[in-house]
């Protein structure tokens, strides 16, 4: 075995594991120690580089960042429970139930909510399904439609800040989360306008796949309306601007915005007097299981990437990459692709902390600002939960789904979903602007035209010692008070000893 060959083969061993099935995080640390091991013994490097080891793993524990995640878990799995969904989608519903396909602009509006307070996309895709679907199956929504729409909406909670896959990618590319989330402000509003549009023009073209509610099922009118709507916008919004806001002022690191979100999640559930003590429990089960998953599987990537790199493995893919034609965009979409088929066997936090680590090092070496190429990746991962037939949102979609609905009528249904999201991957691709407008722009200042007007009566004042500039901005000492200048003029001088 060649060094040449040592990474191509750990890799090859990647795939096979992946595709037995065996548990990824426990997957890459065999691999990670067995080749390191095995390196050693033909001499690739010494033992003493295994040391890297523990000191990565104690960088990853001490990360505060990380902590953002269980917060923003635990801030999604109480709303979740709460009744907040409930009380969004029968008002939403209410107030579009009049016009065709009012059930759908209703779901996509409320899982675009809740995709920015709670950042799970099986909150969401669960909470809509149980209570919007039965209601769009009676009253003679299609079901391809009806349950695509659902599943659609639950995966806009991916792009939408502060979604947790946002977090793992800033921490995996060494970025700021604030810019991560502002750069995908831009595609999350293309997203959810691109799925309002389709609405629009499948009601106007196939109006009888989504009729409008009939008069008896619309009970509320009016300001009892507009009050049962804005007793659920008011809440969602007041959180999303807590944790948001508070991270884009730079008043809160987002750690803290996830913590101020979970302690703003449980007063909402008090407001609906639904905090209750298993509720509490629920949320904290579920948020220990994503959260040890998540660290397992990156304390398992750290171990691979480790040895990964140590045999040349990073040049080895950015040799491969490199070479590809077309520059810039020829990378782009050779890895857009590889993404989008790899997403179809592997969760979006798998793909963040075993691939993006060798994909980003090539795209800051080609130029690509890493914001753009992490929400851009971002957008493509959200494609993962429509994939038929391995979307984790048709499965959770699958659940809760009446036994009439067949499983061909959901995966047919995600087909046009998917679709579009890819036409917004093409739209990040070719119109960056639609994820840096957001960002800071930089003061790039023009040294050649930079232009110093003194006043005239300036320019006639004596110059000022070049070495009051070197003491700083304290005024200079008197002479009487300088010791060293004292003890010079008592000296006898020169003149004085001339007869």
């Amino acid at each position: 075995m060649t060094m040449e060959m040592m990474a191509p083969t750990m890799f090859g061993g990647l795939v096979l594991f992946m595709l037995i099935g065996f548990p990824v995080a426990f997957s890459l640390a065999a691999l990670g120690f067995t080749f390191g091991f095995w390196a050693i013994s033909l001499g690739f490097f010494k033992p003493e580089f295994m040391t890297n080891v523990p000191l990565s793993i104690g960088s990853v524990l001490s990360n505060d960042l990380l902590l953002s995640i269980p917060f923003f878990t635990f801030m999604g799995a109480v709303l979740e429970r709460c009744g907040l969904a409930e009380d969004l989608l029968e008002g939403t519903g209410q107030l579009f139930g009049a016009t065709p396909g009012g059930i759908g602009y209703a779901v996509i509006i409320v899982g675009a909510i809740l995709g920015a307070i709670t950042g799970t996309v099986a909150a969401s895709v669960i909470a809509m399904g149980v209570i919007s679907l039965p209601v769009m199956l009676r009253y003679g929504y299609n079901q391809r439609f009806a349950t695509g729409v659902i599943a659609a909406a639950g995966t806009i909670t991916q792009v939408i800040p502060p979604s947790l896959v946002l977090v793992v990618l800033a921490d995996q590319m060494g970025r700021s989360v604030g810019d991560m989330y502002k750069g995908a402000i831009g595609p999350s509003i293309l997203q959810t306008a691109i799925f309002l549009i389709y609405v629009f023009l499948l009601s106007k073209i196939k109006p009888h796949y989504m009729p409008p509610l009939p008069p008896e099922a619309r009970t509320l009118r009016g300001w009892p309306l507009y009050r049962k709507v804005l007793m659920g916008m008011v809440p969602s919004v007041a959180l999303i601007f807590l944790v948001l806001g508070t991270i884009f002022a730079g008043w809160a690191t987002p750690t803290e915005a996830g913590a101020m979100g979970a302690v703003g999640a449980m007063v909402l559930a008090a407001i609906n007097r639904r905090l209750t003590w298993p509720l509490i429990w629920e949320g904290m089960q579920s948020t220990m299981r994503l959260t040890a998953m998540v660290v397992f599987i990156l304390l398992g990537s750290r171990v691979f990437s480790i040895v990964f790199n140590g045999v040349d493995g990073n040049l080895w893919i950015e040799h491969m990459l490199t070479g590809l034609p077309g520059g810039q965009l020829g990378f782009l979409i050779a890895v857009n692709i590889f993404v989008f088929f790899l997403a179809f066997f592997l969760d979006f936090f798998e793909i963040a902390f075993i691939i993006i680590p060798l994909l980003a090092p090539v795209a800051d070496k080609l130029g690509i600002n890493l914001i753009w190429f992490g929400v851009l990746l971002c957008v493509n991962m959200q494609t993962s939960f429509m994939h038929p037939p391995f979307g984790f949102a048709l499965f959770y979609l699958r659940g809760i789904a009446p036994k009439e609905v067949a499983s061909k009528e959901i995966y047919l249904g995600a087909i046009p979903w998917v679709i579009m999201q890819l036409m917004l991957v093409a739209i990040v691709i070719f119109w960056p602007q639609s994820v840096t407008y957001f960002l800071d722009k930089e003061n790039n200042v023009d040294i050649d035209k930079v232009k110093l007007d003194i006043p005239a009566e300036e320019r006639n004042k004596p110059a000022a010692d070049p070495s009051d500039a070197l003491k700083g901005a304290a005024p200079a000492a008197p002479e009487k008070d300088d010791p060293a200048k004292a003890l010079m003029d008592s000296a006898p001088k020169d003149d004085a000893k001339k007869p």
